[in-house]
């Protein structure tokens, strides 16, 4: 990997991950189309830190609310009944199926997944559910309403974006709002129940940075820093964006750019 080429990822992260798009999808398919190595699954997981730096930062009031009252709710039941202890429980809850699907399966997300034919189809499926969802949608929810049910349901659908292409926030956006939640409150909750599963699954792969021909550390690192910088941007654009929008935009740019990777790998101009 050249230098250019780990800006270039970085800026892609930072601008995908919040964005419902996929960008593990992205993140393998730039590299397709300008005839690069695949950067594989640890750089695509690893760089992901910078991007969950990014919530960490954007929403740094939130998460030591939750936080403080989840850890003091443990011993003390007058605060484990408080709505930011129940909602660190939620996150906690929610987080469950991602690890044990994507331990269960890791192999097979660092190899077969990665199948531009997979990531477009993803890509595809996922644009259409999300025209379908944001137009029989209620969006009358908020996260006040948010119950145990409603983790476990989102938390599965988080576990789906272990597959390139599907969109980890695009999923969990999508059935935050298929149970009712407006866009901006599914989104708050997509970008909270990220931050477990994504730390976790990066710290996982950190062992593997470099090994296997991989991108080494230093090009590891700025794609890291650059997708941090791009990703809180992201974050703040998302919110601001889905007060008055729906997904309807992303989600013609999936089909559109799922069905261009069908178009091209069959064509054979990239594999």
């Amino acid at each position: 990997m050249h230098w250019i080429e780990a800006v270039v990822l970085g800026i892609v992260q930072g601008l995908t991950e919040f964005l419902p798009i996929s960008s593990t999808g992205h993140v393998r398919v730039i590299p397709a189309l300008f005839g690069w190595q695949d950067p594989g699954a640890a750089f695509s997981a690893v760089i992901q830190l910078g991007t969950m730096a990014a919530v960490l930062i954007y929403f740094q009031r939130d998460i030591r609310r939750i936080t403080a009252a989840w850890v003091i709710g443990l011993w003390n039941k007058d605060v484990r009944r408080t709505p930011d202890s129940i909602a660190g429980w939620y996150i906690v809850l929610g987080t469950i199926p991602v690890v044990v699907f994507g331990f269960a399966f890791r192999h097979q997300i660092s190899s077969g997944a990665r199948s531009l034919t997979i990531v477009a189809a993803a890509l595809v499926v996922g644009g259409v559910l999300m025209l379908v969802v944001d137009r029989i949608a209620k969006l009358e929810r908020t996260i006040e309403s948010l119950n145990r049910r409603d983790a476990i349901i989102i938390g599965f659908a988080q576990a789906l974006a272990l597959i390139p292409g599907v969109s980890r926030s695009g999923s969990t956006i999508v059935m935050g709002m298929l149970v009712g939640f407006d866009r901006t409150t599914a989104a708050r909750f997509s970008f909270l129940l990220s931050i477990p599963a994504v730390v976790l699954s990066g710290l996982f792969e950190l062992k593997d940075v470099g090994e296997g021909g991989g991108p080494a550390w230093g090009m590891t690192i700025v794609a890291t820093l650059f997708a941090f910088a791009i990703g809180y941007a992201s974050i703040a654009f998302l919110l601001r964006y889905l007060v008055r929008h729906s997904l309807a935009a992303f989600a013609v740019y999936r089909i559109a750019f799922g069905i261009l990777i069908l178009v091209l790998a069959a064509a054979g101009t990239i594999s």
